[in-house]
């Protein structure tokens, strides 16, 4: 069985009216008079073998000059008209005169075994005006479709302007292209649909799931009832998908039509999840609590703060790993900067959508995200995380400091990710009142408070401490100083560091 040809990309123009024609006198004498029969061009040829020559839809048109003398019998005939066919030629016409003066009827039998339709040219009609009336009427149905692609291009942006532009939309392109227009949102459920032509077996449906699983921006299929299926990606998850009985050339131009209109539609129309996040930010600024707008976002009731920054590319895989760095810092050199290349919004979005989330806050070096109790994060390459206890929305601001010291932390030991170790009831060991009391000479310096938290974690390391702070480790030994002069204690003396820390401990909780 040889291949469909590939017609040209031209209007085609029916059999019936060229043969309609009065001044051509044509008249079909084989073959099948079938009204869908189109030409997609003209050509003349004297060849024994056509079919080389042949693109696919055309109308032969041939005198008879190759037929030998001798081919009364009718198996030249018939091999002839099977290579037309092969070629896809639509109709042979054949010219009476001067060389034949009649069409054999060999030919006409071979046209009729084959299926190809065979017209008479009289000998008053020259191939040139056969072939000038076949460019005449491409040229009409050419215009007639543009008149129709320009039309309908008009009706769809005037049904873009009214005030339910997508149902209008979709209700303009079915009439347009006498079928059935559907849309399909980003969870694949049918949001709007026009046209008369039903779709019972689920087609469109399954064409739209099929583009998104690909991820192309068009697919298309055809029915066993012969009806032609088209998808059209719209982005934001939307799907168009049109079906039409026929295929017209202008309904391909008039559906993309339809799905740029659609396109510039749906991207101003929120998701649901997207609106409940934008009332959750109004009902914050008129005054709302944060419990009271955390069910909008039906993400839970208990959340987990992320606080996370590029990865250097000095920065070593291993905890305590010794390198350039680490030897500059022991001769007292000036550190370099932790993240010479602080995020954009492109790549701080992109790491909120791998941890699941997309409410995110780009703040300098570092990206903090919220993210849902039910979906801990994991350690993500090329991101240094700070990860904090669960919490309920009135403590985010709490979850909030835990975050940036676990990420200190991280960044000290460099370290993937390091998350909040949930608080132990120091308040037993250590009273609150003698906590407050014995860091009360800290209160008013914060600086040296969080630089004496951070030096205790790390066990007293001056390089570390200087890396979480991103200061330099003489500013360190400053600050400690100036925290042992203002408590009036030993900070050498590992008593006193438990005392210290247990007292910070305790007042962050």
């Amino acid at each position: 069985m040889p291949e469909k040809p590939a017609f040209p990309l031209t209007p085609p123009v029916p059999l019936a009216a060229l043969l309609a024609r009065e001044d051509l006198a044509l008249r079909q004498i084989a073959g099948p008079a079938d009204p869908g029969t189109v030409l997609h061009g003209a050509h003349t040829s004297e060849m024994a073998d056509p079919y080389p020559y042949l693109l696919g839809g055309e109308l032969l048109l041939t005198a008879g000059v190759h037929i030998p003398e001798a081919a009364g019998s009718g198996a030249y005939f018939d091999d002839y008209v099977a290579r037309i066919v092969a070629g896809g030629g639509a109709a042979l016409g054949f010219g009476v005169a001067p060389v034949h003066h009649t069409v054999p009827p060999a030919l006409i039998a071979a046209c009729d075994t084959h299926g190809l339709p065979l017209v008479e040219v009289p000998p008053r009609t020259t191939f040139a005006a056969v072939a000038r009336a076949v460019w005449q009427l491409m040229e009409r149905a050419r215009t007639a479709e543009l008149r129709r692609v320009t039309e309908a291009q008009q009706s769809l942006a005037a049904a873009a302007a009214r005030p339910d532009p997508v149902p209008s939309v979709l209700r303009r392109l079915a009439a347009r292209i006498r079928g059935r227009a559907v849309l399909y949102g980003p969870e694949g459920t049918e949001i709007a649909t026009a046209g008369t032509a039903a779709d019972p077996d689920g087609s469109l449906s399954a064409l739209a799931h099929q583009l998104t699983a690909r991820g192309s921006t068009t697919a298309s299929a055809t029915t066993p009832t012969g009806a032609h299926l088209t998808a059209y990606a719209l982005g934001n998850d939307f799907v168009l998908t049109v079906a039409t009985p026929t295929r017209e050339p202008g309904d391909h131009t008039i559906a993309s039509v339809a799905a740029v209109l659609l396109t510039l539609l749906t991207s101003t129309q929120e998701t649901g999840s997207a609106t409940a996040r934008t009332s959750a930010l109004v009902r914050l600024l008129l005054g709302s609590t944060p419990e009271e707008v955390t069910p909008l976002l039906d993400t839970g009731d208990r959340w987990l703060v992320v606080h996370a920054s590029p990865s250097s590319q000095g920065e070593h895989p291993n905890p305590g790993a010794r390198g350039p760095v680490d030897m500059r810092l022991r001769r007292g050199a000036r550190q370099a900067p932790t993240h010479p290349h602080p995020p954009d919004q492109l790549s701080a979005t992109t790491l909120g959508a791998s941890l699941g989330s997309p409410l995110v806050d780009l703040r300098s070096d570092v990206v903090r995200i919220l993210v849902p109790a039910d979906h801990p994060p994991e350690p993500h390459p090329d991101w240094t995380l700070g990860v904090s206890d669960e919490v309920p929305a009135q403590h985010l601001a709490t979850a909030d400091a835990q975050a940036a010291r676990a990420l200190a932390r991280a960044r000290a030991t460099r370290t993937p990710l390091v998350r909040h170790t949930p608080h132990r009831p120091f308040a037993s060991l250590f009273p609150p009142e003698d906590a407050r009391t014995l860091l009360a000479p800290l209160t008013g310096t914060p600086a040296l408070k969080e630089t004496l938290r951070t030096w205790l974690s790390l066990h007293g390391s001056w390089d570390r401490t200087a890396v979480a702070l991103s200061v330099h480790r003489n500013t360190v030994r400053q600050r400690i100083a100036r925290c042992a002069t203002l408590l009036g204690t030993d900070l050498d003396d590992p008593d006193v560091r438990a005392e210290l820390w247990f007292a910070l401990r305790v007042i962050d909780q």
